[in-house]
């Protein structure tokens, strides 16, 4: 009697059906439990974007270093960046370096 009660069920009876389950199983296997699943390609997809967030990064970086050398074909620029960036001097030149306390 009661078996009877849950198999005139609405719900029981959408839920038994067998292509429904199947369709089911198989949208969770492929969406959790496959080697290529949906998980599985949104990591890929968000590793792939940061790499390409680096890799504008550093062609960047790349065009400003070539713009440098450039300008560094000048001797009086050479002079000057090893001077603000190595703090070279010539002979009978003293140089004071200043540093500021940050607050």
């Amino acid at each position: 009697m009661k078996l009877k009660k849950i198999r005139d069920n609405k719900w029981f009876k959408i839920f038994s059906n067998k292509y429904l389950l199947v369709t089911i199983s198989f949208v969770v296997w492929m969406l959790f439990l496959d080697s290529n699943s949906w998980l599985i390609h949104h990591e890929l997809d968000n590793e792939i974007e940061d790499l390409e967030k680096n890799k504008q990064y550093y062609l960047n970086e790349i065009a400003k270093d070539k713009a440098i050398i450039e300008k560094l074909d000048d001797s009086l620029e050479l002079e000057k960046f090893a001077r603000r960036e190595y703090f070279m001097k010539r002979e009978n030149e003293e140089i004071f370096i200043i540093e500021h306390q940050k607050e």
